[in-house]
């Protein structure tokens, strides 16, 4: 640029943030190329280097169900009604599956990608928002399983209705989305100071799974265990669990105000883990 340009000539204009919180929907905007290069990236290095490949989309939520079903079904004897076990546990997997994605792949962002953070500006916040797209696709292919199994049983003359609820499917995937990007975004910031929390994530995320009515009916933990049944009442990922299991196998309930709460919990979540994320990226590459 010469003195005879204005500030205005400049294409971008990288300033101090002086807010405290800030989504920066106009800069991601403007960084969109960048997103969908991560996107891409996320999708195709993950299982670039593996023998099966993106067959492990496959092999994780068939083999974990065929698991619950014999653990839970077969052996603690879990009544699903007329829905299959197998199917029963599939379709609770298949949503939990996107969230842990979106956790883990969040969770880890200023530590994973410190090199290029350390060298070239772009809203931070485009790395855990690419996990979260991109995991989409993966959660796309798990869907298409479901599906294949469901029109497999109900051919076999299992009794499976739709439900009409079932067009507000991509919304309750949005809560899981969204929920597991402001968790992701909290931890992250943490794990710049405080590197036990990587080795936490696994084992909260498996002990977060018993207490997400994953491979059970809510309704069962509160007549078979009531003094631990607010663990799962309180869980809002419980609710997001068995409402998309109404959905798709039109067992169990909607809770409208359990729905509430887990909407009030997902927005909570994301602000505190956004405000969190902003004052992180500011000092991070001193402490990662």
């Amino acid at each position: 640029m010469n003195d005879n340009n204005s500030p205005n000539d400049w294409l971008f204009e990288i300033t101090p943030k002086n807010k405290f919180f800030s989504l920066n929907l106009k800069e991601v905007w403007q960084y969109r190329d960048l997103l969908l290069l991560f996107v891409k990236r996320d999708v195709i290095t993950v299982y670039k280097q593996t023998v099966l490949g993106p067959l492990w989309y496959l092999i994780q939520p068939l083999f974990t169900s065929v698991t619950f079903t014999i653990i839970f079904n077969n052996v603690a004897g879990i009544d699903t009604g007329t829905v299959p076990p197998f199917l029963f546990n599939l379709a609770g997997i298949t949503v939990w599956n996107y969230f842990t994605a979106c956790l883990t792949g969040t969770s880890d962002t200023f530590k994973a990608n410190a090199a290029i953070f350390g060298k070239v500006y772009f809203p931070r916040i485009i790395t855990p928002l690419s996990v979260v797209i991109s995991n989409l696709i993966k959660f796309g292919i798990q869907f298409l399983i479901f599906v294949s199994f469901y029109i497999f049983y109900y051919l076999t003359g299992s009794n499976l209705t739709l439900n009409a609820s079932l067009i507000f499917f991509p919304v309750l995937i949005a809560f899981m989305g969204i929920l597991g990007l402001g968790l992701g975004m909290f931890i992250s910031s943490l794990v710049t100071k405080y590197r036990d929390f990587t080795y936490l994530v696994g084992f909260g995320i498996q002990l977060l799974m018993y207490l997400s009515a994953v491979m059970y009916p809510m309704e069962l933990i509160k007549k078979k265990l009531p003094e631990f049944g607010w663990l799962v009442e309180y869980n809002p990922l419980a609710y997001i669990i068995e409402t998309a299991r109404y959905m798709l196998l039109n067992v169990g309930e909607i809770s409208i105000l359990g729905l509430s709460y887990t909407l009030a919990i997902t927005i909570a979540v994301f602000f505190i883990g956004l405000l969190i994320f902003n004052k992180t990226e500011k000092s991070f590459i001193d402490t990662v």
